[in-house]
């Protein structure tokens, strides 16, 4: 499915400025854009994604280790000679409705069951790292779901204790959220983790 054209998107200069810098410079600090629906929020996220130059990540790596500096405690590590291997910059998408399993992942059951391995399976914070995490409807996540990015975004790591399996890896990602306000506002300790904020409205001239 072909995405539509991020310059292709009318009337939202100040939400296009906004994300360009923050990709541009992730120490900015992430983007929340408020509006009401049809102003094309999630159209131009999605869209950012094709502007975004190619990444050098370790082959083999499931959580995206950058081969001139991978990370010591890697659960796929270590990475003592590391092969570059490019591919496209993720942008990954959190459901409103994701189980907490699928944020932070969780025991591999096809091995568990079969070869009574625990193997863990990572989860959205894991692709996202060194990539662009965008959570549409972000005001309405569960707590629990606000919590765990509350502390990925505080440490810039993920840690998971359960069922036997005792995992930490890095989870550093430039995190964009979409929101109508109508339905409701967002936690102020979730609000003060995006470094921008942009109120779009749609075009009222024809």
């Amino acid at each position: 499915m072909p995405t539509y054209p991020f310059s292709a998107v009318v009337g939202s200069d100040d939400m296009a400025l906004a994300l360009i810098l923050t990709t541009v410079s992730p120490q900015v600090g992430g983007v929340l854009v408020r509006g009401e629906k049809g102003t094309a929020k999630s159209t131009m996220v999605r869209a950012l994604a094709s502007l975004l130059p190619d990444q050098q990540v370790v082959q083999g790596c499931r959580f995206s280790c950058d081969p001139a500096d991978p990370d010591p405690t890697c659960p796929d590590g270590p990475h003592s000679e590391p092969v570059a291997v490019s591919r496209p910059a993720r942008l990954v998408e959190l459901p409103v409705g994701a189980t907490e399993d699928r944020v932070i992942g969780s025991l591999d059951l096809q091995k568990a069951l079969g070869s009574g391995q625990a193997v863990y399976e990572p989860g959205l914070l894991a692709a996202a790292h060194r990539g662009i995490l965008y959570v549409d409807e972000v005001n309405l996540l569960h707590d629990h779901l606000v919590d765990l990015l509350l502390d990925a975004a505080a440490m810039g790591r993920s840690s998971v204790e359960r069922e036997g399996v005792s995992i930490a890896h890095a989870a550093r990602m430039v995190m964009v959220g979409t929101m109508n306000p109508e339905e409701g506002e967002l936690r102020p300790q979730l609000l003060d983790r995006f470094g921008l904020t942009v109120q779009i409205a749609a075009p009222r001239n024809p």
